[in-house]
């Protein structure tokens, strides 16, 4: 009893860490804004850009929690299933966001950086 307690509490605290790694972004990227707007020249672009990757981080943390939660838990087929569906969920979230700040696919970058200019 006491490991599942362990890992119950591992869980919430990763998902609290994913909560608020999203809401921090959201606060560090809003006060960026505003103490940055003269300073950039797109400061709409730049909040974008800092908002995604805050969300990102995010969701990666949030899909570790889940994975702890459902391989430690409730091993079962459906279980897993569940699990698969939100991975996959975020796992797309996570790669339109890449699209959107980056403008290419999260594994183009290793071909981009490795093409002669």
């Amino acid at each position: 009893m006491a490991t599942r307690a362990l890992v119950e509490s591992a869980a919430l605290a990763a998902e609290a860490g994913g909560v608020l790694l999203i809401v921090g972004g959201l606060l560090v990227a809003t006060a960026r804004y505003f103490v940055r707007r003269g300073a950039c020249a797109s400061p709409y672009q730049r909040y974008r850009q800092d908002l995604g990757r805050a969300i990102l981080l995010g969701l990666e943390v949030l899909v570790a929690a889940d994975i702890v939660r459902t391989v430690a838990f409730t091993p079962t087929m459906d279980s897993v299933l569940v699990l698969a569906v939100i991975v996959a969920v975020r796992t797309f979230l996570s790669w339109s966001l890449a699209l959107e700040l980056e403008g290419r696919w999260p594994w183009q970058r290793g071909a981009a950086a490795a093409a002669p200019h």
